[in-house]
């Protein structure tokens, strides 16, 4: 069967990528991926018989050519991708031209940029009494967003909001979210090339975020967390879970009686 491996490559850090995707990687006989986003130590794995191919200079028929060219001489096809290929990863206009080649594919999930940023602040993105959802999005530039999926009407929600390829867009992140009710200081944090070894961590508010990110020459590779469960101080609040709460039976703890 004809099929190439799509892998997510995780955000950075070449230990981020999963066991499986190392094994597929360091199998395949050529190793496709964007030079400008995955680490070459991640790719310096691949056996030294594999053809590595840098694919940032090249366009989407460029691209799928050269994966049915090797498909069909019978080689063993990795495609890297950074991050997860699941969120902005471009992966289904590759694949429905291979599809009109006779190529299948199978994906091979990565860490997203978006939790590599968590860990970088050591948030909790859904915190207890406080947020239990998670918006994952992206401002809207150059590219349009769904009209029903503007930033202002999915800030409505008042729950943790992170901002994929927005780092351009800062004033318009600002905007929206004051029209949609959020106050000026609300937690932002602001993380440049997760798990990169030159990884930038920035804490700001709302207000201030754009500012925040002109000072610190970000306008690229960032991610941009934002809401209440980003407040440095979190620790020091009261939001605890039922999980762990002694009083609380679950299927592998009977509860204890709060007077007990």
């Amino acid at each position: 069967m004809k099929k190439i491996w799509i892998i997510g490559a995780g955000p950075g850090d070449p230990d981020l990528i999963t066991v499986k995707g190392l094994k597929l990687l360091k199998e395949a006989d050529v190793v496709m991926y964007t030079d400008s986003l995955v680490s070459e130590t991640l790719v310096a794995e691949a056996k030294e018989s594999a053809e590595i191919i840098r694919t940032a200079g090249m366009h989407l028929q460029e691209m799928v050519d050269c994966i049915v060219e090797y498909v069909n001489a019978g080689k063993t096809v990795v495609r890297l991708h950074t991050g997860d290929p699941s969120m902005y990863g471009a992966t289904m206009e590759q694949v429905a031209l291979l599809k009109q080649y006779g190529v299948s594919y199978e994906v091979v999930p990565g860490v997203s940029s978006v939790f590599a940023t968590a860990a970088a602040v050591g948030a909790e993105l859904t915190i207890p009494d406080l947020t239990q959802t998670l918006i994952l999005t992206r401002a809207e530039g150059r590219t349009p967003v769904p009209a029903r999926e503007k930033l202002q009407a999915l800030a409505s929600h008042h729950c943790t909001i992170a901002m994929f390829l927005s780092a351009t867009l800062t004033k318009k992140i600002t905007k929206e979210l004051q029209a949609a009710g959020w106050t000026d200081d609300t937690p932002v944090a602001v993380v440049q090339r997760a798990s990169w070894p030159d990884q930038k961590i920035v804490r700001t508010t709302l207000a201030e975020l754009d500012e925040a990110m002109r000072v610190n020459g970000i306008r690229k590779h960032a991610m941009i967390l934002a809401g209440w469960a980003l407040d440095p101080h979190i620790h020091e609040k009261d939001y605890r879970s039922k999980l762990y709460d002694k009083t609380f039976t679950h299927g592998f703890r009977k509860g204890v009686k709060a007077d007990d």
